[in-house]
């Protein structure tokens, strides 16, 4: 431990802690004993990058995450002046407790240390807010009539909480829909914008009666009396191959003086798509200034593959080609996020757009199989983990392609878990419980090492938006000391 000179932090009549030196910050680190190699080198490196003064304290006890800010309130002992005070990331409890009695701010660190640089503004990048888009998200129920009001309003609060603008009614072809009325009414009193999926006379002018504010989708079909009704039209080519279908209907709405927006229809792969994606470049070239709609479920519910790079390139051509609104949906199983995808894409692309820059280190919600970044502490170091180590916790880590196992007893890697494990009881035997603990890590670690993914022993493996945080066994240990249910 560091040893430092001067008096305790307690806002009595001293010069300001950075004037006395000389404007550079000092900041006290503190840490248990397994982490001080680690936490005095990252501190060493990141004084010279960014320049502060610091002192480490590392107080009695050997694993950091298991402090609670009332134990450190009892052990530690500020014996000079400091800015801030960086405790554990896995410390529980009111940090603000302390900065109460110790007069100075305490706050935590990362969980883990080698995240320490980002926190300095090293190593990692400022993330925007990400809060502007552009495009509006019309999630379809499909086959609406088939479902009760209860899974009516379920699936619609579910797309709205996922990002969608616009809760699109999917009506089903050659059938008539008795409740379209009632279900537009319905989700109108819960505040829920309304589109209607039909060409059924009946259905669309129940639904629009009740509020539905657009209509899906209008052609020489239906186009006499829907442009009558008074609300939007998502207007379609009578034939995709010949555009000249859409502009006749283009003509007869601009006498009506109807509202519309123009959906030339994109076509699945391997039926046209290449042809499809042409043909939106060629009504925007025709209509610069028309509003227009992709329906990017032909892609992504008939192309089996995860929807999420998908859904950013087409949020991007959306974007280029300023097509405001999309109709999406989630009914295949490896499209089930893809609202909430499109949402987080929609955002990403509007930020490269407005700001000129590429599309990456500003959003990494949509990085799911893989991870953004891995971070491994080097065979040195993870040996000389192992060989500090004086208690029976198991450490589990996954550098260099294996499974690193640690604790008193013993040093175990490979990567076959069930080896590892064999290995570590066999000289460390544990009893069901942790047995069954150490079975969910390893299982966990394999994941990640099959995948390349950061494992961290404690924490959930990072799926992006799809990300389920755990609560670690430090956090439940600690809360059934305290009696917290």
């Amino acid at each position: 431990m560091m040893e430092s000179t001067g008096r305790r932090a307690d806002g009595n009549d001293a010069a300001h802690p950075s004037e006395q030196n000389n404007g550079r910050e000092r900041i006290l680190f503190v840490t248990g004993r397994l982490a001080e190699p680690l936490v005095r080198s990252a501190a060493e490196e990141l004084s010279r990058t960014v320049g502060f003064e610091y002192d480490v304290e590392v107080l009695g006890i050997t694993v950091a995450a298991l402090m609670h800010v009332d134990w450190v309130a009892r052990k530690l002992t500020l014996s000079r002046d400091y800015d801030r005070v960086l405790l554990p990331g896995w410390c529980h409890g009111d940090v603000e407790q302390l900065t109460s009695t110790f007069g100075v701010r305490f706050c935590r660190g990362p969980k883990d240390v080698c995240d320490l640089s980002e926190m300095f503004g090293r190593g990692g990048r400022s993330r925007p807010p990400m809060d502007e888009f552009q495009i509006e998200i019309l999630a379809e129920i499909n086959h609406a009539p088939s479902m009760s009001d209860h899974e009516l309003l379920d699936l619609a609060n579910r797309y709205r909480a996922a990002g969608a603008d616009v809760i699109d009614l999917g009506c089903v072809p050659g059938e008539s829909w008795s409740r379209a009325g009632a279900v537009t009414r319905l989700l109108r009193q819960e505040e829920f914008r309304i589109s209607i999926d039909s060409f059924d006379r009946a259905e669309v002018e129940a639904a629009v009666n009740n509020g539905a504010e657009l209509i899906l989708s209008c052609d020489q079909r239906n186009i006499d009396w829907a442009s009558r009704l008074g609300a939007e039209l998502v207007v379609i080519p009578d034939d995709p191959h010949d555009l000249s279908t859409l502009e006749r209907s283009l003509d007869r709405l601009a006498d009506a003086q109807a509202r519309f927006r123009i959906d030339p229809i994109l076509e699945p792969i391997g039926f046209g798509f290449a042809a499809s994606l042409e043909r939106y470049y060629a009504v925007r070239r025709q209509w610069p200034d028309a509003e227009m709609l992709m329906g990017i479920g032909n892609l992504t519910e008939l192309t089996e593959v995860d929807t999420a790079g998908m859904n950013v390139l087409l949020a991007a051509l959306c974007q280029e080609l300023r097509i405001h609104s999309v109709l999406t949906t989630q009914v295949i199983s490896w499209a089930q996020s893809a609202v909430s995808e499109f949402d987080r894409a929609r955002r990403l692309v509007w930020h490269s757009l407005t700001s000129q820059s590429l599309p990456k280190h500003v959003e990494s919600g949509l990085v799911m199989l893989r991870d953004t970044r891995i971070r491994e502490m080097g065979p040195e170091a993870i040996s000389e983990l192992a060989s500090r180590l004086t208690d029976p916790n198991f450490r589990i880590f996954v550098e260099a392609g294996e499974i690193h196992m640690m604790n008193r007893d013993g040093y175990w890697r490979g990567n076959d878990a069930f080896e590892v494990f064999d290995q570590a009881v066999a000289a460390a035997p544990v009893d069901p419980s942790h047995a069954f603990y150490l079975g969910y890590e390893l299982a966990k670690a394999v994941t990640a090492l099959t995948l390349g993914k950061q494992y961290t022993q404690d924490q959930a493996l990072r799926w992006g938006l799809l990300t389920v945080e755990e609560t670690s066994t430090h956090q439940r240990r600690s809360a059934r000391k305290r009696g917290v249910p």
